[in-house]
């Protein structure tokens, strides 16, 4: 009898541990990615794309839970989150990485070192872009996919058309050496600020002013408490997609294939309609009635630059000269054609 009980209790044991094995195998694996704008933003927009694609590709196999708006990590907790593997995936804008400890990332946050586009797409999209994932991978971070979000402008509750009308003005950035100078060099005080923050900020007068693609200023409402917006196209912010390499590398191949496949397909997505969704914006902006649209004339775009430019020399040390003579090489590339 001791004997059946036991043959019983051992199969009934084989049997639940089966079952467990099968339940675990069927489980999707959950991937959660987090980032700090809204779902209506090119970015929002191109993590659910993502979501979309990953899922399809995988069949079920995979799910992507996407939590926009800083409503799982603001930005000073996100990569922290990401190397301890509380979230699976980020895509923080570029200026991240330099007070993360990856300086040569601070090239794109130079004032009018991309002339356009073209530009960027050589820089993001080749050796460079390359170059610099690969300096992410030491502190446990795989760069999957650089995404676009556009040009800059700058809002304020005064006009904005000479470097000189910044002066005194508490204009919020993000956490970037070469931000902080930007702005001192446009006789402004920087003030670093989460991008949860900067509403309130901006309507309690803690700060001034900010630097935002249109698509970002108008999906946070920062038209309510900014009465002018200039075109100035001086700077740009995009983001890195950003995985952790540990749950990355740990994945099936085929997986991993599947996702790379739905990544690259979201990111074409991404970058044809961030500059759809800013000419939208600043329309939209327009039409609010709250808030003045002005562009810079040629002679204007000119003092800015006189202005902005001795950033470039200032930054060599930090970002490296190397560095940023590969971009401006690119530039001339371009200008050449």
């Amino acid at each position: 009898m001791k004997r059946r009980s036991l043959l019983k209790a051992s199969c009934a044991a084989a049997l639940m541990a089966a079952r467990g094995a099968r339940a675990q195998a069927q489980s999707p694996i959950i991937i959660k990615f987090s980032h700090v704008v809204a779902g209506n933003t090119p970015k929002g927009k191109a993590a659910e794309r993502f979501k979309l694609l990953a899922e399809q590709a995988t069949k079920g196999r995979v799910r992507i839970e996407v939590y926009p708006n800083s409503t799982l990590y603001k930005d000073k907790e996100e990569l922290e989150a990401l190397q301890l593997g509380a979230v699976q995936m980020l895509a923080p804008s570029l200026a991240k990485f330099g007070p993360f400890g990856v300086k040569e990332f601070e090239i794109f946050d130079l004032p009018y070192i991309f002339p356009g586009k073209e530009v960027l797409y050589r820089v993001t999209d080749g050796p460079i872009g390359r170059d610099l994932f690969r300096k992410l991978e030491p502190k446990g971070i795989t760069g999957l996919a650089y995404w676009d979000n556009g040009f800059k402008v700058m809002s304020a509750n005064r006009p904005l058309h000479l470097p000189k009308d910044f002066r005194g003005l508490k204009m919020r950035i993000q956490s970037s050496k070469v931000l902080d100078a930007q702005m001192r060099a446009l006789g402004a005080s920087p003030q670093v600020l989460a991008f949860s923050e900067v509403y309130q900020a901006l309507q309690t007068g803690v700060v001034d002013g900010t630097e935002n693609p249109p698509s970002n200023l108008f999906s946070q409402k920062m038209y309510e408490v900014q009465k002018h917006v200039t075109v100035s196209d001086h700077g740009y912010l995009g983001y890195a997609v950003i995985v952790n390499k540990k749950f990355w590398d740990g994945l099936p191949s085929d997986i991993r294939d599947a996702l790379q496949a739905a990544m690259k397909e979201a990111t074409q997505y991404a970058n044809a309609i961030a500059q759809q969704e800013n000419d939208a914006a600043l329309v939209a902006l327009q039409k609010t009635g709250k808030t003045t649209i002005y562009r810079l004339s040629d002679a204007e775009k000119l003092e800015w630059r006189k202005a902005l430019l001795p950033v470039q020399k200032q930054a060599e040390e930090r970002i490296g000269k190397d560095w940023i003579a590969a971009v401006n090489r690119e530039a001339a590339a371009v200008a050449g054609k």
